[in-house]
């Protein structure tokens, strides 16, 4: 797969980048001829993605019928508008953005085990502070509903990520725009700013 490639620090990185999501969109093959996009919500763990929902619908029919997915997550972090960089022209417009594209095959989990640690996950990640019995196929009340719910498993064949934050632009228009985004102070200005010194090629090399 292609993950491998990644180096160390950028599978550290993604990895981060989906911890901190908690949702994407699935893709499934419809029996009507058009492909389905699904808002879900997932985790990441083990290397896999696992989702949940109901057993029925078009969602588990899509993948009873072909078991090849898509899968996307993305997160924009801020729009950059063209006057920063151009007084006239509307092309230097863009938006800086993380996101991450799989492609795998869908598996229906039915070990209560793996179910179990998979909720397991969903709620560190949802609810870290705590606050409820762990989820185990054990337990009296959990046993039924890990039964009833359906689970899904994207076993990854390819993953890419693109994180974009303005990596080609020279020295100055990163200056310039980081400034700008840091002056402006939108929710995630800031965030945008220190992610353009982080990844810009410049920056990396001043730091070294």
């Amino acid at each position: 797969m292609r993950r491998s490639t990644f180096h160390m620090k950028e599978e550290e990185e993604i990895e981060a980048f989906l911890r901190e999501m908690t949702f994407g969109f699935l893709g499934t093959h419809g029996d009507d001829g058009y492909p389905h996009m699904t808002p879900i919500n997932f985790v990441y763990e083990g290397g896999a993605f696992y989702m949940h929902g109901s057993r029925v619908g078009q969602k588990m029919r899509n993948l009873k019928a072909n078991e090849r997915v898509t899968f996307a997550v993305a997160k924009e972090f801020a729009l950059i508008p063209s006057y920063w960089t151009d007084p006239e022209m509307a092309c230097p417009a863009t938006a800086f953005f993380k996101s991450v594209f799989v492609r795998g095959s869908a598996v229906v989990v039915e070990d209560p085990e793996e179910k179990a640690a998979a909720f397991e996950a969903f709620m560190r990640k949802l609810q870290p502070e705590g606050g409820y019995e762990p989820i185990t196929p054990q337990h009296p009340q959990y046993a039924k509903e890990l039964k009833a719910v359906g689970m899904i498993k994207i076993v990854v064949d390819d993953m890419t990520a693109k994180f974009k934050f303005g990596q080609n632009w020279p020295e100055a228009r990163t200056d310039h725009v980081s400034h700008e985004l840091e002056q402006r102070g939108r929710p995630l200005d800031a965030d945008t700013a220190e992610l353009m010194r982080k990844y810009c090629p410049h920056h990396k090399q001043q730091e070294s």
